[in-house]
């Protein structure tokens, strides 16, 4: 019988991916361990390896397919001496497709027949079951849920005219009569309805669930760093005369500046969790990388004990595999403390959500020319605007207080965390 090739789980939280591209074709030989397709999460692309080895028989999910359950059949291997004619026997557990169930499973339980048996039959007109419901994918039943759009002013181009996701994506909203559809007015401006990625879907609920259920609360911090800034330029001036290129940023000296402060005041190292206050004693510095459709978060772990250099070079590697979407699980899950720096943007100040189950996030504006104080005398300095958003359930005001005290410290006076 042919060999089922499953979706595999690329992190512990995976519960569906997006089947983005196909690297063998039918009748290719495949190896254990050869890379057979691409996976598209809400975090990154991602290769799969073949844990079998026999010929590629054929693909069961088309590329391109979204809301593929983990562990559902994708594609199906010939053992030796099988032929095509051996793909045939395989089945999967599929629904009746003259009854619309009671209860559509979500796309997290979603059975292997959905995405295995769409491509393979011919598309029909649409119907609607007995008792009105309509036929519909899982996956286009969560896409017309969170764009807001009536099932029944869509047509089905799937098997026996179910509803599937590119009937979603191809859905113009101003055509429904009525229905719940987001309301377009004759005044309104002409627009493109951009089908939502994984990746916003997941940012949309996870920062959703992060203002309504954590009790924010804000604390900020002027600091000046012309210290720092001539610290960063002699570094960096070093740095190119012994040839090594590479240079220093101002963001580099925050993460560090941050591992350090969370270490000197521990108590602001922390998260909250229905079992217990989780106190960290180790620095894991999460740094927000804005991608295309989004941003995502790799961790320098253990930063508060790695030295300013070593910082640098490991956040540009992550930064160049966030872009390249080449960030494998390790590289962005975990950490204990967030930075968000808008700063190169020229945005002044603001403040940031909270990254659960983190409980804290330092957000990061831009160093300028201020007008400054000094025991009764004007004077000018370049000054940053810091703001810390805080989880007021894991940390109180006096220890983010105490915390943006040791970090202004470490930024005012870079030798302090260089020593």
């Amino acid at each position: 019988m042919p060999i089922p090739v499953l979706m595999p789980a690329l992190s512990p939280t995976m519960t569906d991916g997006t089947l983005a591209r196909w690297l063998k074709n039918a009748g290719d030989p495949v190896s254990a361990g050869d890379i057979i397709a691409e996976i598209e999460t809400d975090k990154a692309t991602m290769e799969v390896e073949a844990v079998d080895e026999g010929t590629f028989g054929r693909a069961l999910v088309e590329e391109g397919s979204e809301g593929v359950a983990v562990n559902a059949p994708i594609a199906l291997l010939l053992g030796e001496g099988e032929d095509a004619a051996e793909l045939d026997k395989f089945e999967a557990p599929q629904q009746p497709a003259s009854v619309a169930p009671e209860n559509p499973p979500t796309p997290e339980v979603a059975t292997a027949s959905v995405t295995a048996t769409v491509a393979k039959q011919p598309a029909q007109k649409p119907v609607v079951a007995s008792g009105g419901r309509i036929f519909a994918s899982p996956l286009a039943r969560r896409l017309a849920a969170d764009q807001s759009i009536d099932l029944a002013q869509v047509t089905g181009s799937g098997p026996h005219g179910r509803i599937v996701k590119i009937d979603i994506e191809n859905f113009v909203p101003s055509a429904a009569a009525g229905g719940n559809a987001a309301p377009v007015f004759s005044g309104d401006a002409p627009f493109d309805l951009v089908p939502h990625t994984n990746m916003r879907k997941v940012i949309a609920q996870r920062l959703s669930q992060s203002k309504q259920t954590v009790p924010h609360f804000y604390l900020t911090v002027d600091m000046e760093i012309d210290r720092l800034l001539e610290a960063r330029k002699q570094i960096n001036a070093s740095l190119a005369d012994d040839g090594m290129g590479a240079k220093i940023s101002v963001n580099d000296f925050v993460i560090m500046a941050s591992a350090k402060a969370l270490i000197a005041v521990p108590a602001a190292n922390a998260s909250w969790s229905d079992d217990g206050l989780r106190q960290y004693t180790r620095s894991d510095i999460s740094v927000a990388v804005a991608i295309e459709g989004g941003l995502i978060t790799p961790v320098i772990r253990g930063a508060n004990a790695k030295s300013l250099s070593a910082i640098s070079s490991e956040m540009k590697q992550l930064g160049a595999k966030a872009k390249d979407g080449k960030l494998q699980p390790e590289d962005y899950q975990g950490g204990t403390f967030s930075i968000s720096n808008l700063g190169m943007y020229g945005i002044r100040e603001f403040a940031a959500v909270i990254n659960p189950p983190q409980g804290c996030i330092l957000a990061v504006g831009a160093g300028e020319q201020r007008p400054v104080v000094r025991e009764g005398t004007l004077g000018i300095a370049t000054v940053m605007t810091c703001t810390l958003s805080v989880d007021h359930r894991a940390v109180d005001g006096a220890v983010g207080s105490e915390f943006l005290v040791a970090f202004k410290k470490y930024m005012e006076n870079p030798l302090a965390m260089l020593a």
